[in-house]
């Protein structure tokens, strides 16, 4: 798996579930098909009235996932900034070619409500759950390594080589070593083995 193939994938999907937080603090979800890739970047398009482009300029975090029919999940994460001249324009008249619906739903010169947005900070989790083991991964938009998320769990140098751990996990993915290793990139961040570690030497990570 690489970002090309990602990005890819999120194409064929065409419809992603977009997450953003409101005015009040409270989530919404949005489904967009109005969005364009590059190799680098992500846009996506709206109008300037809608709730939605009004709470992303308040705060423009999000995350969209899709989800392909192998039990693929991607969940693309990052800020959105809109994207203004000419440069929007031609985003935003690029999404009307490769999405002809839209002259439908804005026709003529009223497509000019319109805006776009970048999501900047972009980064793609690729989760795979049609393979056993399971595997996920992290890929930057802007070829940056991926910032390790606070999620999952690491074995810590209190582990005693029980074994414990392995007995629980679904996916059988720890290793035996000093200490013991939780193998990232196929754990399912279940839990199963910090609630059976009989001393407490398995770690939520960020903790």
């Amino acid at each position: 798996m690489d970002l090309q193939t990602c990005l890819d994938k999120l194409r064929l999907i065409g419809t992603l579930d977009v997450a953003n937080v409101a005015a009040d603090g409270t989530p919404q979800v949005r489904c967009i098909s109005a969005w364009h890739h590059g190799s680098d970047a992500v846009y996506f398009l709206t109008s300037r009235g809608k709730p939605f482009a009004l709470d992303l300029a308040r705060d423009g975090r999000i995350q969209a996932v899709g989800r392909t029919r192998f039990n693929e999940m991607l969940r693309l994460s990052g800020t959105a900034v809109e994207v203004t001249g000419k440069e929007g324009v031609r985003i935003r008249d690029l999404i009307y070619v490769e999405q002809p619906y839209l002259a439908n739903v804005y026709p003529g010169d009223t497509r000019d409500i319109n805006v776009i947005f970048q999501v900047t900070n972009a980064s793609i989790e690729y989760f795979n759950l049609g393979v056993h083991p399971i595997f996920r991964e992290t890929y930057r938009l802007d070829g940056a390594a991926p910032v390790e998320q606070a999620r999952g769990y690491r074995i810590t140098d209190s582990c005693i080589g029980c074994g414990t751990c392995q007995g629980v996990c679904p996916q059988g993915v720890i290793e035996e070593g000093d200490p013991f290793r939780i193998q990232a990139e196929h754990c399912l961040h279940c839990g199963a083995c910090y609630e059976a570690c009989p001393i407490q030497a398995i770690k939520r990570i960020g903790e």
